[in-house]
């Protein structure tokens, strides 16, 4: 076995520069795998933790009959009393944070210039309220007192040319069907790095959404925060604290975004195809070449007694060296362009998916799952890739291998 592998060696070195950019096209073709899948999966990652801690939570109490779609006001589609249900719910084991929201639809206006908006009534002080808290990029963030603040979204405030002490017009649905009308002060401007859900969230103390929504004491959920996403389903069946009131998991709660992952991956599984097609496409062309290339030297071989199994397992051998020196070369370039991306990551902007809560910057991660399946499918595609002119080789007739020319 060693002497074939000084043999393929041997090969190899004839043309280096052939076998050089073969084996760079396996390591290109890996590096981008890796690349791919990494920014896959940070993208993925990213955008589901941002549906949590921004919109849905990992778990939400709701009244059996409320419809999100519509954002009922009505008494019967609300949790009444929320702050003690939100007390007994934070003292659940794995419960990180449990807080009322109230949610209504509306506009703000100023000027000539409206735009609609999804009005949210928040406990400031929430660890649940840290994004928003954490993302005020001017002015102040908001406090439980406040009775004329609202806190808007950097798209917002540039889509109506709003800056911080200005006023703006707030109408929204009550729950008796009516519409409310009030003056408030731009008290801060967040971001979350999320155009879809800044552009179109603002925020209001919970206190002061109750009282222009007439929805005192209730809320349109309970939204809770687990310490860990694993525990989300052994966690929900403890939190039933009511047969009028449902339970709903983060999966629960963005459909759009399961459905969305998995179309992509099946997207992603088709490319990774055509990258490994490509690669292996350029393997056996590099052995066909060689097969050619060395006619006579393998009707030399088989006449001085070399049998075809061990021609076949020559050029295999070639193929397998081509695959560890791409490989190598496909891990360096990968994992290095992967680190940078995961600290510099990508600007995307505003991609116009609604529902789904994609950063505006994507960051590669990779995980030690991906990098070892992608390295031994490319190192096994690329065997079988010289499986072929390796047949071809070792089935040649001795004969008219030798009156080859040369």
């Amino acid at each position: 076995m060693l002497q074939i592998l000084k043999m393929a060696y041997r090969d190899l070195g004839r043309n280096r520069r052939r076998s050089f950019f073969s084996a760079l096209a396996v390591g290109g073709g890996l590096a981008l795998l890796i690349l791919l899948a990494s920014v896959v999966e940070g993208e993925m990652g990213g955008a589901l933790e941002n549906a949590i801690r921004l919109q849905s939570g990992h778990i939400q109490i709701r009244a059996a009959s409320y419809d999100e779609n519509k954002t009922s006001l009505k008494w019967e589609d609300l949790v009444p009393n929320p702050e003690e249900i939100s007390t007994r719910i934070a003292a659940v084991d794995q419960v990180k944070a449990a807080t009322p929201r109230l949610y209504a639809t509306g506009f703000l206006s100023s000027g000539t210039q409206s735009a609609g908006a999804k009005i949210t009534g928040i406990d400031p002080l929430s660890p649940a309220s840290d994004p928003y808290r954490e993302g005020v990029i001017s002015g102040q963030y908001l406090s439980p007192e406040d009775r004329d603040a609202v806190l808007i979204g950097r798209p917002m405030a540039e889509k109506l040319n709003l800056k911080v002490g200005d006023n703006v017009g707030l109408s929204l649905n009550t729950a008796d069907g009516n519409v409310q009308e009030q003056i408030l002060t731009v008290k801060g401007i967040y971001t979350t790095n999320t155009y879809g859900f800044d552009s179109a969230t603002v925020f209001l103390p919970l206190a002061k959404a109750q009282a222009l929504t007439r929805t005192e004491n209730h809320a349109s959920t309970i939204f809770v925060l687990l310490d860990e996403t694993s525990m989300t389903d052994t966690v929900a069946p403890a939190l039933s604290v009511s047969s009028s009131l449902q339970v709903k998991t983060w999966k629960d709660l963005n459909t759009l975004f399961v459905e969305w992952e998995d179309l992509a991956q099946s997207y992603i599984g088709f490319l990774y195809l055509i990258i490994l097609a490509i690669s292996v496409s350029v393997i056996i062309n590099t052995l066909i070449m060689s097969v050619y290339e060395r006619t006579r030297e393998i009707g030399i071989l088989s006449a001085i007694g070399m049998r075809g199994g061990r021609i076949l397992a020559l050029f295999l051998a070639e193929s397998s060296l081509l695959a560890i020196g791409g490989v190598i070369m496909g891990l360096i370039i990968g994992v290095l362009g992967t680190m940078y991306f995961n600290v510099n990551g990508f600007y995307v902007g505003n991609m116009g998916l609604s529902g789904i809560a994609i950063t505006d910057t994507v960051y590669a991660k990779l995980t030690m799952e991906n990098l070892i399946n992608l390295t031994i499918m490319t190192f096994v595609a690329t065997i079988l890739a010289g499986l072929y002119p390796a047949i071809m080789a070792s089935r040649m007739p001795p004969v008219e291998a030798l009156r080859a020319e040369k």
